[in-house]
């Protein structure tokens, strides 16, 4: 086995081979579509790949498609993807690169505090972006070099070719060769960096068994002992009740922060389903098979605790945000998800900025304000309800907080007494919409 990495039927090229190669240090690298900014958890399984070939020893290419990401890939599309905005990809780049390597950075952490025996790596992985040899590759050359090489009947036989075929939109020529595109990025990274293993999702098999045929027309091999490059596919994830793994009510969860909180990327671990949750802990995680098993038993005595839920969201949000972002995750969940009347001042002011830093749902503002306005439409301004009258209703029911204390009318302004430390003040809409306010400058 290359490693423990429950993923199913994954599709391997050539397995006896490359299980000999990887003996010694590889190449290995996973290509990074740039039409959003941030990665988002749907990356997680080959960028978990990568993760463990470098905690491995081996040397580990993320690449983004700065060039491909022009044209578009129409695996997995019905339809083509609009023209794309140059400006954008050139910026999606440039944030993606930061992105991965924050992922790894933070990844290598994490790895090494659960597997000490880890390879001791110090140094980010290259990000390289395709356009780099793209750019000034012109057609005849890609003709020569590339077309030549390429049998039409078998580029209509992929299946993401032949499904667009077969449909009323058809394809594109631009779209249709975009296997070859990816296909020369693999032989380029071969030829010029030793690169001899790529990492994809499943609808990645036809790009990447194109770029091994390329790779062995123009450097083919002595023998099948002699085989210079390999391919994996990792099966596209998905939830035990059929949708797609990665999104929340039809939404992406990001990694970058900004776009998804270290909260609710927690959170959406912690709803994970029953039937996924020891798959996910197998999968995004470094925690032995026997702790996962033990996990797991404790969970299936008492499943209401969620005790497998909760371990998988703090040990995946460690893995994305670090310790710091755990702490942060699970303080915000006492607090969000506290019981009204409960006592909140057990948390001072300073423990929930901390942890509410940099989400959405905290917001600085004058302490002036914060004591002159009254709560209902503080909490209209400050967006934990819709509007000012549906504060009032919500005070009307006895369903707004202040503190976990019910708002008692709907002319009540907060004194500084009522303030946490004289500086902050948690409202909250019914069991579990809140909003932080603080006092800028305290």
């Amino acid at each position: 086995m290359l490693f423990q990495f429950p993923l199913g039927r994954a599709q391997v090229t050539s397995p006896t081979e490359l299980e000999n190669a990887l003996r010694s240090r590889q190449v290995i690298y996973c290509g990074v579509d740039p039409t959003a900014s941030s990665l988002h958890i749907g990356n997680l399984v080959p960028l978990m790949c990568l993760l463990h070939f470098q905690l491995h020893g081996h040397t580990i290419i993320p690449l983004i498609g700065g060039a491909t990401g022009l044209i578009g890939d129409p695996s997995g599309r019905k339809t083509e993807r609009g023209p794309a905005n140059v400006a954008q990809i050139e910026r999606n780049v440039g944030l993606l690169s930061e992105s991965i390597k924050s992922f790894f950075r933070s990844g290598l952490l994490y790895a090494k505090s659960r597997l000490p025996s880890a390879s001791d790596i110090t140094s980010d992985p290259e990000v390289k972006s395709n356009l780099e040899w793209h750019q000034n590759f012109t057609m005849l050359e890609f003709l020569r070099v590339v077309g030549v090489h390429a049998r039409v009947n078998t580029m209509l036989n992929k299946e993401s070719v032949r499904t667009r075929l077969d449909s009323s939109a058809g394809i594109s020529f631009t779209e249709f060769t975009y296997q070859l595109l990816q296909a020369y990025d693999f032989y380029h990274l071969h030829s010029a960096f030793g690169c001899t293993v790529q990492i994809g999702g499943s609808d990645q098999w036809g790009n990447i068994v194109a770029g091994l045929e390329l790779i062995n027309r123009l450097n083919p091999s002595k023998s099948s002992e002699d085989q210079k490059a390999f391919g994996i596919t990792t099966p596209l994830l998905t939830t035990a009740s059929g949708e797609k793994f990665g999104k929340s009510a039809g939404n992406a969860i990001w990694l970058d922060p900004k776009l998804t909180s270290v909260f609710d990327l927690y959170q959406y671990f912690l709803k994970v389903e029953d039937a996924d949750v020891e798959k996910y802990l197998k999968i995004f995680t470094f925690l032995p098979l026997s702790e996962i098993q033990m996990v797991m038993e404790v969970h299936k005595s008492e499943p209401d605790k969620r005790t497998a839920q909760r371990r998988l969201a703090a040990e995946v949000t460690e893995l994305i945000h670090g310790a710091p972002g755990v702490l942060s995750a699970e303080t915000m969940s006492k607090t969000v998800f506290r019981h009204p009347n409960s006592k909140t001042r057990t948390l001072d002011a300073q423990t929930l900025i901390d942890a509410f830093r940099g989400d959405p749902r905290m917001t600085l503002c004058e302490d002036t304000e914060l004591t002159s306005v009254p709560v209902v439409k503080l909490a209209s301004k400050y967006g934990l309800v819709s509007s000012t009258s549906a504060a009032r209703q919500l005070a009307q029911s006895k369903g707004l907080y202040f503190n976990d204390q019910v708002v008692p009318d709907i002319r009540f302004t907060l004194h500084k007494s009522h303030l946490l430390d004289g500086r902050a003040v948690m409202i909250r809409a019914g069991k579990d919409k809140v909003i932080l306010l603080a006092a800028a400058g305290n």
